[in-house]
């Protein structure tokens, strides 16, 4: 049931960077279609909307959010039929915590999320962000997203084409008209039924295996894995570990045309010397990905960095953490200077990640 609302919740105390000011109006819905209700009611007041998950891709303003605040806190989850052979269809409220739902996967018996093992967050967040790490994306195993249409009034499912999914982006997040529309309510994701992962395709990943890229291992060993690599990073939330009070990655690797990559090698090269190279990875359509962080950490902004009492992660070059004490206007502040470092070393404007509310770069 959807709760009645409350006035002035701090949403710092409902993000992972602990950051945020007070909601006007802020419920819980634990069912979908209490969610749909709660959010049709706001709609139908005219009033601002806040579709909360786990808070772990947010960063509000000091001054909150002048609207409902709405947070899915639907749990529901359930295998059933169709899907290609030797796949199974598992569908999954949009309230369900992300990293739990994986762990239950890999317990089950089937593949094709264990690489996306410690992220924080919820399931309903995934497809929006298009989630990825160590070369899986949810893009891969979404085979439907059910949605309500807030122009519309209408429940709806998506197929995972119609969701436009690319780099950690897709229809439900890309800046254009449809930006906000949707809703989404539950995912369907289309497993392989095996104890074996997906081909590992990351370099680290499968250095930290002892495999071959594109080789297979038990699941659960991926899985573990990955948490080991991300603890090492601060990326698996930890109240004892200051640097895992992020919202994750705060840039994503910029994709750049071959003219704009040629032009990042030049600048490097005038920088660091002729033999340094970018790092460079096919992205289609001609273009290329290059990495945040390494153009970050080039630019001279080392682990620790720090702009008053926010600073850069002690073990990631790509995490921006609040220890205690900052403010979003802080962690704005350092995110600015890190963008117009790397800008103004590289000629590469950085984008942040992270779902902007009522702050902006």
């Amino acid at each position: 049931m959807t709760a009645a609302p409350a006035a002035g919740v701090r949403l710092a105390d409902h993000t992972t960077l602990g950051l945020g000011g007070p909601a006007a109006r802020f419920t819980a819905a634990t069912g979908t279609d209490e969610l749909i209700a709660a959010v049709a009611a706001a709609d139908a007041a005219g009033e601002p909307l806040l579709v909360l998950g786990g808070g772990s891709n947010l960063v509000v303003a000091d001054e909150g959010f002048p609207g409902t605040v709405v947070q899915v806190a639907t749990a529901g989850v359930a295998r059933e039929p169709g899907g290609a052979p030797g796949a199974v269809r598992v569908r999954a409220e949009a309230g369900v915590e992300w990293d739990p739902f994986v762990a239950r996967c890999v317990a089950e018996g089937l593949s094709g999320v264990e690489c996306l093992s410690g992220i924080p967050g919820r399931v309903g967040s995934t497809p929006i962000q298009n989630v990825g790490a160590y070369g899986q994306e949810v893009a891969q195993t979404v085979a439907e997203v059910v949605v309500y249409d807030r122009r519309t009034g209408e429940r709806r499912a998506l197929t995972g084409a119609e969701c436009g999914f690319s780099y950690r982006d897709s229809v439900f997040k890309r800046e254009g008209p449809d930006r906000g529309r949707y809703v989404v309510c539950e995912v369907v994701f289309e497993l392989e039924e095996s104890g074996l992962s997906a081909p590992v395709a990351y370099a680290e990943l499968a250095g930290r295996l002892g495999v071959a890229q594109g080789e297979r291992v038990p699941a659960d060993r991926a899985r573990e894995a990955v948490l080991e690599l991300r603890r090492g990073k601060g990326m698996v939330l930890d109240p004892a570990d200051p640097d895992t009070r992020s919202a994750g990655s705060f840039f994503t690797n910029p994709v750049l045309t071959e003219e704009d990559f040629a032009d990042l090698r030049k600048r490097v090269a005038e920088r660091l010397g002729p033999d340094v190279e970018p790092p460079a990875h096919p992205a289609g359509d001609g273009r290329v990905k290059t990495s945040a962080a390494w153009l970050i950490d080039r630019a001279g902004f080392a682990k620790g960095h720090a702009r008053g009492p926010v600073r850069i992660s002690t073990k990631h070059t790509l995490a921006l953490t609040n220890p205690g004490g900052g403010t979003t206007a802080d962690l704005i502040g350092l995110a600015r200077e890190v963008r117009s470092g790397v800008a103004a070393a590289f000629g590469v404007t950085l984008v942040n990640e992270p779902v902007m509310v009522g702050v902006s770069l």
